[in-house]
Order: C-alpha cells, then sequence, then structure tokens
C-alpha cells in the first residue's frame, strides 16, 4: 500500500492525487449554488455537506487501499481503467458491460449537476447585472431558469469539441481553483460584516488552509491546462465588459 510508482515523488503523487480529487468533489461546490432551493439552508446545509464530505472521503480512501493491496503502484499508473483491473484482480464476478455502464452513470451523474450549477450560477449573474438579463428569464410555473439552461448546455456541448476529456477535467480543477481561493478569501473578509440573525461560522485556521492548499495545487497544472483555462476566462471577462457596457447605455 506505501509503494510509490517508479518516477514520482512521494510530494508529486500526493498532490496528482489531491488534484484528481478535488474533480471528484465538485459536486460539493455545485450544491453552495442551489442552497437557496432549500428550507432553512443555515441549519440544514452545513450538516448535509459535512456528513456527505466525510462519507465521501472514507470510500474514497478505503477504494484507494483496495487498489493498492490489489494491484502494483506501476499497474495502476499504466492503466486506463485502474478499477476495473482492480475488480478483475479481486476475482469479482462483475461484467465488463455493467462495470462499463455504471461508469457511464457515474459520469453522466457528475454532468448533470455541473450543468444544474452552471444554469443557477448564470442565472444569479444575471440577476446582479453581471451576465446578460435574458440569462434571468424563468418558466412562468416552475420558475426554472430555462434561458439559462439553454445557454449552458450549448456552451458544454461547444466545449466537448475543443479538448479531450483529460484536458477539460483539468481545466475545470484548475478553474475549481480560483473558485475556492476566491471562496476563502471572501469567508474572511465577510465575517468582518455584521449581520442580526443567526449563522455559520467556520473556524479560522479552515479557510487559511483552504487558502493555501489551493495556492499549492495551481502550481502543479499543465502550461496547457493554464493557456485553455485563461481563453476561457478571457471569454468570460469580454461577456462581463459587453454586458456593463449594455447596461450603461440603458441607464442613460
Amino acid at each position: 500500500m506505501f509503494e510509490l510508482p517508479s518516477d514520482a515523488a512521494l510530494p508529486t503523487a500526493v498532490l496528482g492525487g489531491a488534484i484528481i480529487a478535488y474533480y471528484s468533489f465538485v459536486g460539493f461546490e455545485t450544491s453552495a449554488n442551489v442552497i437557496e432551493e432549500v428550507r432553512e439552508p443555515r441549519k440544514a446545509y452545513p450538516r448535509a455537506l459535512f456528513a456527505s464530505l466525510i462519507t465521501a472521503g472514507v470510500v474514497y480512501v478505503l477504494v484507494g487501499l483496495a487498489s493498492a493491496a490489489a494491484l502494483p503502484a506501476q499497474d495502476l499508473v499504466d492503466s486506463s481503467g485502474p478499477l476495473l483491473d482492480v475488480v478483475a484482480a479481486a476475482g469479482v464476478g462483475v461484467p465488463a458491460w455493467l462495470f462499463s455502464l455504471i461508469a457511464l452513470i457515474a459520469v453522466a451523474n457528475g454532468a448533470l449537476l455541473t450543468m444544474i450549477m452552471a444554469s443557477r450560477l448564470a442565472y444569479g449573474m444575471s440577476e446582479q447585472g453581471l451576465l446578460p438579463g435574458v440569462l434571468s428569464r424563468v418558466l412562468p410555473k416552475r420558475r426554472t431558469p430555462w434561458v439559462a439552461i439553454l445557454a449552458t448546455t450549448l456552451v458544454a456541448m461547444l466545449l466537448t469539441l475543443v479538448g479531450d476529456l483529460s484536458l477539460l477535467a483539468e481545466t475545470v480543477v484548475l478553474l475549481l481553483l480560483f473558485v475556492f481561493l476566491s471562496a476563502n478569501v471572501s469567508v474572511l473578509v465577510l465575517r468582518r460584516d455584521r449581520v442580526d440573525h443567526d449563522h455559520f461560522r467556520v473556524w479560522t485556521p479552515i479557510p487559511v488552509l483552504g487558502i493555501a492548499s489551493c495556492v499549492l495545487l495551481l502550481t502543479q497544472q499543465s502550461g496547457v491546462v493554464w493557456l485553455f483555462g485563461a481563453g476561457l476566462l478571457a471569454v468570460g471577462a469580454l461577456l462581463f465588459l459587453a454586458t456593463r457596457i449594455a447596461r450603461s447605455r440603458v441607464r442613460r
């Protein structure tokens, strides 16, 4: 279980695993964008968030330990489907087609969560004047942001034609690191504001450690991922500037 790949040092291997874990935990970041649709979020959300984080973390650790015990580290590195190889090595009678179906459902679930988050995020930014106002339109009865859903779905379809799945996943991690970095900084800044209602307050070392870990993991991304992420950020910045100019003209 403590065997390292032949071409990786311990710090590099740990950081590489941490970067993959960030993508695996994308659903927890997604939940923050739909929390306004939950009753009593102050009580329900911290419990649900930490309970699910602990549960998923324990499961991931157990899967990692089982994988390391079943196959040598180098075999896992060289495999295109390491978990399937672990199942085969363990002698568990799971057909390949069933395993592929489970993996497909898992990937589709992650994509669905991301699309839900993206549409709600676009809707919220439109409400705050950061994106075109058309994205804030909702269905009369269901109150679903249908324009934002269509727009984000179209963007996702276009991105699938730009690069392979690995590049897109690594770019998601890069952008998420910036999101997490800004969120942790915001925690330290916003706690200076005094509010009348009761609210959740995290321990100060937690956001500080979050900031440090994000900065550390940002240094592990490749140059191609940085270029691709910078291009997407540039498109977003242009869209933001166009929205501000259009809104200023409307006010005049």
